[in-house]
């Protein structure tokens, strides 16, 4: 349970870095609260449904991609300026690895529910049907934005991080589904072992 445990501070640490003087609070409050939302499901479902140890760490590196978007929000990462600027980009793309990790971590979510649920027993549609939810996912939370910027107006524009692309929403969407793609290509072998050591088989 140790490890568990040292999941939860670092999570705790992470949120409360950055919560240091962000940009401001309101943009701070939209993006790290997805990331207490999860942990808060993650914590009521804890015994009913303990995911792989692996699957716990991919989710708390995902927790610290939206604390650092949440502090700096995603168009003004320094980091990703530097970046912009020595490759001649026009626009700071933090907010890209923000929405691969969209798609890359809740394809690990996903699928082992699929699997130890036995929700999905076709290996052959497992991939594929893994990939629809996290682009579903993905075109939810581009609705939750649309949403969040109606209500809020001039407020939610750096939550909203588009940079004047006209084309931000459908590559986020793009972006998470090639996260989900990734994800299932290179580690699901790993993690069907993280699975099998999990359910002692």
């Amino acid at each position: 349970m140790k490890k568990y445990y040292l999941l939860l501070l670092l999570f705790g640490i992470g949120l409360l870095l950055s919560a240091i003087e962000p940009h401001d609070y309101f943009t701070w409050f939209l993006e790290v609260f997805p990331a207490l939302l999860g942990v808060m499901v993650l914590l009521a479902t804890f015994e009913k449904f303990r995911f792989t140890y692996f699957v716990y760490v991919l989710i708390l590196l995902h927790t610290y991609i939206l604390f650092i978007g949440g502090h700096y929000t995603y168009a003004e990462v320094p980091l990703f300026d530097s970046i912009r600027d020595a490759l001649g980009q026009e626009r700071n793309n933090y907010d890209k690895i923000g929405h691969f990790m969209q798609g890359f971590v809740p394809a690990a979510i996903t699928r082992e529910i699929f699997i130890r649920r036995k929700i999905i027993n076709s290996k052959s549609w497992l991939p594929f049907l893994v990939i629809c939810v996290c682009v579903w996912i993905s075109a939810m939370y581009e609705f939750l934005e649309w949403g969040i910027a109606l209500a809020t107006g001039s407020n939610a524009d750096a939550f909203l991080g588009t940079q004047g692309y006209v084309w931000d929403t459908q590559s986020d969407m793009l972006y998470a589904a090639i996260g989900s793609v990734v994800f299932i290509l290179l580690f699901s072998r790993i993690h069907n072992k993280k699975i099998q050591k999990e359910l002692g088989e």
